[in-house]
């Protein structure tokens, strides 16, 4: 039979005999390393890797499954949490947006083109604004509107919508409605935002409005993790450009964009490739 990959994500206390015992297994169930990164934090002493290997006997479900098994037995001793991921399935992103295009036009197409390697399931907004934009990609468009007075109701409609597209991942490209905490920990999945800044700087609204009051000399886009502290989840990508006391808000705006498109690009290959590790809310992201 031809070969199956797999990918294998670890993270755990670092010691000895780690890269060991796992090579060895997978030597033992007939899988060759194809790809191996790892990294050892120097502050808290965690270990994390990342593995792309191939089994030249067993389909790649048989080969997560007995890895699956075999992984407890392995370190007794210690928390050892792992990840195992099929590379050939493509994942089912859900693109959350509001009026403004540029990021959504651009993942639609990247994967349009083939760049983006996941199926889009949908694009849901908050506004019909851009329904004739999605509709030449052929991706299904859904508006539920959100109002300060009816928000958990759209909620509860947007998690149904998600669970009926299977959706595995939410990608929020500049989806100007803030999630709320008994949302996420209902969706419980991974959910990407693009900030229109350097964060840690200027959260919240109008940042690229903070930026020029401040004065600043650089201006970012940042592209994280969702979670219920606003703008500080983990951070997958980030990006910057030069800026200057003649730039107008309106012109810090359009080199802004610029970045954002590029960022979130960046940061939702790097999860459909299974290239970032979280940990204590920040990220180890694999080259």
């Amino acid at each position: 039979m031809p070969s199956a990959r797999a990918i294998l994500l670890i993270s755990c206390p670092d010691r000895p005999g780690i890269i060991a015992r796992v090579s060895g297994l997978l030597y033992s169930l007939d899988c060759n390393i194809i790809d191996s990164d790892q990294h050892t934090d120097d502050e808290d002493g965690h270990f994390f890797w990342r593995i792309l290997f191939e089994s030249r006997s067993r389909a790649a479900a048989a080969v997560i499954a007995e890895l699956n098994a075999a992984l407890p037995t392995l370190f007794t001793d210690m928390a050892l949490h792992w990840e195992l991921f099929d590379p050939a399935y493509r994942e089912r992103i859900v693109i959350m947006v509001s009026k403004l295009h540029h990021c959504m036009m651009d993942l639609l197409s990247r994967h349009h083109s083939g760049e983006l390697d996941a199926e889009v399931a949908a694009v849901i907004s908050n506004h019909p604004d851009l329904a004739q934009l999605v509709r030449p990609f052929g991706i299904p468009f859904y508006v539920i509107p959100v109002t300060r007075d009816n928000k958990p109701r759209a909620e509860g409609e947007l998690i149904e919508r998600l669970q009926a597209l299977r959706c595995d991942t939410l990608v929020l490209a500049r989806y100007m409605q803030i999630l709320s905490g008994d949302f996420l920990r209902a969706w419980h999945k991974p959910v990407i935002n693009i900030h229109h800044s350097f964060l840690p700087a200027f959260v919240g609204a109008r940042p690229y409005k903070q930026a020029h009051d401040r004065g600043v000399k650089l201006i970012g886009a940042t592209a994280h993790y969702v979670t219920e502290e606003l703008d500080a989840g983990p951070i997958i990508a980030q990006a910057t450009t030069p800026v200057t006391h003649r730039d107008t808000v309106a012109e810090l705006t359009r080199k802004g964009k610029d970045l954002e498109v590029v960022v979130l690009a960046t940061a939702v290959r790097a999860h459909l490739q299974k290239r970032v590790l979280s940990h204590r809310n920040r990220t180890i992201v694999f080259e």
